[in-house]
């Protein structure tokens, strides 16, 4: 379960990069049609109107969902295989109907000439399933005690608020996305907002993380937080720097491609860092070793048993 979890994790990441490789290599409609790529044919066909080469990089985005699907659905079957974890389940059932989702809206957005909404929020749909992952492979990891809290109520609500923010962060960062010159496609249409205004926005947000996230980590030391905790809060905090330095510099060099993606690749591991912070703030005891044997000899109790 924890390794097709992580795998989950890791995949996500991949078609995450993979798709911004199609809006920054303009390829974002190189398959105008879907699920086929053209109107009479399932693959890339040279000659079919659109560059080879769009269609290609599109064409291969769409693939990599296949073994995307294909993990989610192996962690469901794995979850209700063992039995007695409904939380597995739960997890895993909400993270293949997001994979399902994010299918629909990328035929959405295919059918909608690239509109920036549909884009954006199948840029937010990905940040979900992703979280949906991480959060599959912590609880596999852990016991099904009750949850305990790690940190006391001040750092739980500096938790939110930084959750929160990292969460606008991402939000904003679309906006900048649909306002900016990198649209996937010659022809799609843009946001009706100046990219330098939504880009101070986005610069702000950024700085509000950081400081929120200085301010856990105070609250961390001063309330003698477990060294997991702090370890990861510092992790997130060198990646928030990473990212600030990142996005000045993409911006004062007119936006390049290749910082494009490195920058999307940050803000991808910027919210996973955000998840294992919030996730080492408490604690479930320690998962046991469990295997689909066991499950199955698990003796079937009637319900006036169970009573």
């Amino acid at each position: 379960m924890r390794g097709l979890a992580l795998a989950s994790v890791v995949l996500n990441v991949v078609i995450i990069m993979t798709g911004s490789t199609v809006r920054l290599t303009e390829s974002g409609l190189g398959c105008p049609s879907w699920p086929r790529c053209t109107g009479d044919s399932l693959v890339p066909v040279p000659g079919a109107g659109s560059s080879t080469l769009h269609m290609v990089i599109e064409f291969g985005n769409r693939l990599v969902a296949l073994p995307v699907f294909a993990v989610a659905l192996a962690c469901l079957l794995v979850a209700l295989r063992l039995g007695g974890r409904r939380q597995l389940v739960l997890l895993a059932s909400l993270q293949t109907v997001g994979i399902v989702t994010q299918a629909v809206v990328g035929a959405v957005s295919v059918y909608a000439k690239l509109d920036p909404v549909p884009v954006a929020t199948h840029f937010l749909l990905s940040m979900g399933v992703l979280a949906t992952a991480m959060a599959l492979y912590v609880r596999a990891s852990e016991g099904d005690a009750p949850p305990r809290a790690t940190v006391p109520p001040n750092v739980r609500l500096l938790r939110r608020a930084l959750a929160g923010t990292v969460f606008v962060l991402l939000l904003v960062g679309t906006l900048v996305t649909g306002s900016g010159p990198h649209a996937g496609d010659a022809s799609a249409p843009r946001l009706p907002f100046s990219i330098e205004a939504v880009a101070r926005v986005h610069s702000a947000a950024a700085w509000l993380t950081v400081a929120l996230t200085v301010a856990l980590l105070v609250a961390l030391r001063s309330t003698n937080a477990p060294g997991t905790v702090r370890r990861r809060t510092y992790e997130l905090l060198a990646l928030e720097l990473a990212q600030g330095a990142i996005g000045y510099i993409q911006y004062l060099a007119g936006i390049p491609e290749p910082l494009v993606a490195v920058h999307i690749l940050g803000a991808t591991l910027t919210w996973i860092a955000t998840l294992r912070v919030l996730f080492a703030m408490r604690e479930r005891g320690q998962a046991e070793a469990t295997t689909t044997a066991d499950a199955d000899a698990t003796p079937r109790r009637s319900v006036k048993e169970l009573r």
